[in-house]
C-alpha cells in the first residue's frame, strides 16, 4: 500500500461515505453505547426484582438438579446445580428484600 494522497475518485468516494455514515443515527447511537465499560454495572443487579413465580421455578429446578445430581451422579448435571443455585439464592434474597421493604 502507498502513503500517498487518494485518486480524485476514491477520495470523492471515501468522502460520501464518511458523510453517510455521519448521518446515521442509529450507528452513532450503537457507537457511543456499545464502547466496553472497565466495571460492569452493578447499579442493574441492585434493582433486580423477582417475580414469585421466577424464584419457585429457579427453585424447583435447583432442587430437580439436586436430586438427579445425587442419584446419577453425572458431571453435567452436577455443574448444571452448580449454575441455577447461586441465581436462586439471590432470587430468593432479593425477593425477601422487597418483602421486607416498608
Amino acid at each position: 500500500m502507498t502513503t500517498g494522497r487518494l485518486p480524485d475518485h476514491e477520495q470523492r468516494l471515501l468522502n460520501e461515505m464518511e458523510r453517510a455514515l455521519r448521518r446515521d443515527r442509529r450507528l452513532d447511537r450503537r457507537m457511543r453505547t456499545g464502547r466496553l465499560r472497565r466495571r460492569p454495572d452493578l447499579s442493574r443487579v441492585a434493582h433486580y426484582r423477582p417475580h414469585v413465580l421466577t424464584v419457585g421455578l429457579l427453585l424447583a429446578v435447583a432442587s430437580t438438579l439436586m436430586v438427579t445430581g445425587i442419584v446419577t451422579s453425572r458431571p453435567a448435571v452436577i455443574w448444571a446445580f452448580a449454575a441455577v443455585w447461586p441465581l436462586a439464592l439471590f432470587a430468593v434474597f432479593r425477593l425477601l428484600c422487597r418483602w421486607s421493604e416498608p
